[in-house]
């Protein structure tokens, strides 16, 4: 299957990203995508760009080097209650919204802890993505997370970054089989992502790919197949 869009991705915005907006979408063209996400870091994790940057996103053009942007925010979870770090205001206004947990951003909690924190961010109708929920730092119950995605209607992200050996989360093929095989069973779609923080690495999927292969995945619950199947998830073309 061909995947044709990554929507998790980070220009020098980010603080401890390397490439511009312009970079990264000239390499989404070479990659042969046909849509780009930009989701800058919000705004607790260290050196990421202030509020008004997402406030003046309107002012960007949704095209550039022939390739469809969606630009918006990789929330940082910031406690065990669910909260997020923009305002409703503003992240009613993103293209596409991802909410990770970040050690810089939150300490981690319980299983249950943590696993409760996703289920509160998930009511969040303005958050469309639960980003890298496979880092064992932050442990979760899977099949909790998986039921509450189908219930609120969130997709659940395969980030090809928690697959290289170089990235520091923990655990994230063996996590992933078994969130995936939740999804399978709760027919749960996903998004996969590079999580690019470099020009070189944006449309990277291979790991992930090679994964859900390996597992049988249902190409159907996988959403890169399409920019209309994605759109149909976010809050903004809803």
């Amino acid at each position: 299957m061909k995947y044709v869009l990554d929507v998790h991705t980070h220009t020098i915005a980010s603080g401890h990203a390397y490439s511009t907006m312009r970079e990264m979408a000239r390499a989404a063209k070479e990659k042969g995508l046909e849509l780009l996400g930009i989701t800058e870091h919000g705004t607790t994790m260290p050196g990421t760009c202030f509020d008004y940057y997402f406030k003046n996103l309107k002012m960007v053009d949704r095209h550039m080097e022939g390739i469809e942007l969606l630009l918006g925010v990789e929330l940082n979870i910031i406690d065990l209650d669910g909260n997020v770090d923009m305002e409703e205001e503003t992240l009613s206004e993103m293209d596409v919204a991802i909410a990770s947990m970040h050690i810089p951003c939150l300490k981690s909690g319980t299983k249950e802890e943590n696993t409760r924190a996703y289920q509160k961010v998930m009511r969040n109708p303005s958050v469309d993505i639960i980003g890298h929920p496979d880092d064992a730092r932050f442990p979760v119950d899977f099949k909790q997370l998986v039921e509450s995605a189908k219930e609120y209607g969130k997709l659940l992200e395969v980030n090809n970054n928690s697959l290289d050996p170089r990235c520091n989360r923990e655990n994230g093929r063996e996590n992933y089989i078994i969130m995936l095989n939740y999804c399978k069973e709760y027919r749960v779609p996903i998004v996969v992502n590079s999580d690019s923080h470099v020009d070189q690495l944006v449309g990277r999927h291979e790991e992930a790919y090679d994964l859900l292969e390996e597992i049988d995945f249902p190409k159907e619950l996988v959403v890169n197949r399409s920019a209309e199947e994605l759109k149909k998830h976010l809050h903004r073309f809803k």
